[in-house]
């Protein structure tokens, strides 16, 4: 029996590519390629801030007119549904051609069309010159309520990144185990949360700890932040997230990051780093490799960039 596939489309611009990138890498096990994927591993589109539709192919074949036959022979019945035309790089279908295609399909389902509020979108697509049918998911975008969250820092990390980062650690596995080892207010805490990961967080400072804990009770996520030195956590993480100091609104030098890489890889398996500096030699002197590392910058500052270092245990 064929495993099941899914094609997955991805907007994002030049200053995410190579964080995106990333993140499809340990979600899929590769990148995708001109912002568009298959893959066997169904994926949530809204854990990401970046993948926007997800066709869960059903019928395929490399003549057009052959998958139309299949469709009427599957003899689908639903009410309330609607077809959509995903237009993938490659595809030359123009317009009117792209419509005619949309009432052959939707001719051959039976039930009542709802363009508005449908309960079941269909897809029709051509990728690599092979014609799929199958039904669609999009990104809802629910999590940008977290926006709105009643504490935020000018310096913190977006939702974007914050998404990013948890898929990197948790590599799509909702048993792992996860430590957002600088919390702050709990940015990544909350895009964790959202995507059904199970994390905990800690923080020295006690007012962002805190307001932490206020912000994911103010989605109803319930969780543990806990006031203190990452040293004195004694939990075993499967993966840590650290979001390093930036030394705008604290103190941080060489020996405060070499302390938090220290003490976590004394705790988690995985250390996925965010920092603003090359701290390649700071990760040179505790017990991890780094295995992948990308650059991401602001849209509105491109002078700000910010390092992803994703390290894991040195092989003995």
């Amino acid at each position: 029996m064929q495993a099941n596939q899914y094609i997955y489309t991805y907007i994002y611009d030049h200053t995410e590519s190579e964080l995106c990138k990333l993140e499809s890498k340990y979600l899929f096990g590769k990148e995708d390629k001109n912002k568009q994927l298959l893959s066997d591993i169904k994926v949530d589109p809204s854990c990401s801030a970046y993948i926007r539709k997800r066709v869960d192919i059903k019928l395929q074949s490399e003549i057009y007119l052959e998958l139309i036959e299949k469709i009427k022979n599957e003899k689908i019945f639903v009410d309330d549904f609607k077809v959509e035309y995903v237009v993938l790089d490659g595809d030359k279908t123009r317009y009117n051609d792209r419509l005619d295609k949309l009432r052959d399909v939707g001719y051959k389902i039976d039930g009542n069309p709802e363009y508005y509020k449908p309960t079941t979108t269909f897809a029709i697509c051509c990728y690599e010159d092979t014609w799929y049918f199958g039904t669609l998911l999009k990104n809802d975008f629910d999590w940008e309520k977290h926006n709105k969250k009643p504490f935020s820092y000018s310096n913190s990390i977006n939702i974007n990144i914050a998404k990013a980062l948890v898929n990197i650690a948790a590599q799509n596995k909702k048993e792992t185990k996860l430590l957002d080892a600088c919390c702050g207010v709990g940015t990544i805490m909350l895009e964790a949360f959202f995507a059904g990961n199970n994390i905990e967080g800690c923080d020295i400072n006690w007012k962002v700890c805190r307001q932490a804990r206020a912000n994911l009770a103010h989605f109803n996520y319930k969780a543990t932040v806990y006031r203190s030195d990452i040293k004195d956590i004694d939990n075993r993480y499967d993966a840590a997230i650290i979001d390093l100091p930036y030394n705008l609104f604290s103190c941080a030098n060489d020996d405060t990051f070499l302390h938090i890489l220290e003490s976590a890889a004394q705790i988690a398996d995985r250390l996925v780093v965010v920092s603003t500096t090359d701290i390649e030699h700071i990760i040179d002197k505790i017990d991890r490799k780094v295995i992948d590392v990308c650059t991401t910058t602001k849209r509105a500052n491109a002078n700000f960039a910010r390092k992803i270092w994703v390290c894991e245990q040195i092989s003995i």
